[in-house]
């Protein structure tokens, strides 16, 4: 599990291709890695990874071909967001987070708005029912609190506040329209359907 506080940011430097997917090598950045040891989860732009080798400034993952078909910014060399698992000791500043992908968003709208900025992401159908004013949600592992929801044809779009701390530290920096993003629905929500769907019998 995460919290979406990314930690720092890393970049892609080499990507190997495997029979069924291919390896990355990740230069960690500013991230510590001192108290990693391979089986480790780590966050990749909201993607729970396996760390199979390490050194002190990079590690590897192995990505399955169904990942990269359902998710943005892990088939080149790109920067990523960067976050360890949690520990159960540790400080929640975001909200829980799997770290399971739930699918890819489009931006829409991504401009300065005095000192923040405003982002606005269009939302596939399957997951706009998900997505509520004032809810959470990761984008590209970030923990994120949406400001309104708007209901469009193929889905929803919705609207968040990005302080400048988060658009320093993290790459939602590098956004634009038509970039694509990784989402990740609040758990909550999710299981809230499944008990209202299932009868109590």
């Amino acid at each position: 599990m995460f919290s979406g506080i990314v930690i720092g940011t890393g970049r892609i430097t080499n990507l190997i291709p495997r029979e069924t997917g291919v390896t990355l090598i990740i230069d960690a950045g500013a991230l510590d890695l001192a108290d990693v040891v391979v089986g480790d989860s780590i966050a990749c732009s909201g993607v729970c990874l396996t760390v199979i080798e390490r050194n002190d400034k990079s590690f590897s993952v192995d990505v399955s071909r169904e990942t990269l078909d359902c998710t943005a910014g892990l088939d080149g060399l790109n920067e990523v967001n960067l976050e360890k698992a949690l520990c159960l000791a540790d400080r929640l500043g975001g909200h829980l987070v799997s770290g399971h992908v739930d699918g890819v968003g489009e931006v829409v709208k991504f401009e300065p708005i005095g000192e923040s900025h405003e982002l606005v992401i269009r939302a596939p159908q399957i997951l706009a029912k998900y997505i509520a004013r004032k809810g959470s949600v990761a984008v590209d592992g970030v923990s994120l609190t949406t400001n309104t929801v708007t209901d469009v044809p193929g889905g929803a779009e919705f609207s968040i506040n990005l302080i400048p701390h988060t658009v320093e530290v993290t790459t939602l920096r590098n956004l634009k329209p038509s970039s694509r993003v990784n989402l990740e629905v609040d758990l909550i929500a999710r299981y809230v359907e499944r008990m209202l769907g299932t009868s109590m019998g």
